[in-house]
């Protein structure tokens, strides 16, 4: 991961005070991760209490792309809390041992339909994705055409680790085609579609993308059924 390795003896919960005047429960809950390791950006943190706050205590549906040392399931569940449906999925075999223990783990290709199709029926359908998985262009896109068809009204799809968009063994570069920043460009194009007059580049993805926001290494999707813009004026002159 790209960035400053904060010192493994180093006090995170004050960095994060006061480096990003963040102190809730995210930050407490990561700071106390045990039974897996799980590896942040700091300025990430906040970032999920914003935009992850409101399905706290629900039967959210969760999937996160990458499960590594399982310590990321560990935090969503603590953060999700018992009623969420959590999902984990990667390559590794080594990662089935994490499968029942804070979620439920499958081994496949972030990059397979066929594989993505099959987890998402088994979870009855997807409220959240986090794509932590390869960070490879290719694989973040192929998962997001799977899986943003399927998120449900209301959902989020976010992208982590996005820094590596930049990086051309990674399939990105500044300037790039496959820099997955340039879908985030096509997105906010079809968004404003009204205004520009020219048709979206994906008619059906234009309908449902209503929100995108971009934060350092971070992409974030929201899903609501798209409107025509109104307008009115009130009051008196």
């Amino acid at each position: 991961m790209a960035g400053f390795r904060f010192p493994a003896d180093g006090d995170i919960a004050e960095d994060l005070r006061q480096t990003y005047g963040y102190s809730g429960d995210m930050a407490a809950l990561y700071c106390a991760t045990t039974g897996g390791r799980v590896h942040k950006q700091h300025h990430y943190l906040p970032l999920y209490d914003r935009y992850l706050a409101k399905w706290r205590g629900t039967a959210c549906r969760v999937l996160e792309i990458g499960v590594s040392k399982g310590g990321s399931l560990s935090l969503w569940r603590r953060w999700f809390g018992p009623a969420a449906t959590i999902y984990g999925i990667d390559n590794d075999p080594s990662c089935a041992r994490h499968d029942g223990v804070n979620a439920s783990v499958r081994i496949g290709d972030q990059g397979d339909a066929d594989f993505l199709n099959r987890v998402v029926d088994e979870m009855g359908g997807i409220d959240i994705v986090l794509d932590d998985g390869s960070h490879r262009m290719a694989d973040v896109r192929a998962s997001f055409d799977v899986l943003f068809p399927r998120l449900a009204v209301g959902g989020l799809y976010l992208i982590e680790d996005m820094h590596s968009a930049y990086w051309p063994d990674w399939g990105g570069g500044l300037g790039a085609a496959g820099n997955i920043y340039r879908l985030a460009f096509d997105m906010v194009d079809d968004m404003h579609h009204w205004y520009h007059g020219q048709a979206p580049h994906d008619a059906e993805r234009a309908k449902w993308v209503t929100g995108v926001h971009v934060h350092d290494s971070l992409l974030l999707v929201e899903k609501e059924r798209v409107h025509r813009p109104r307008n009115s004026i009130v009051g008196t002159a």
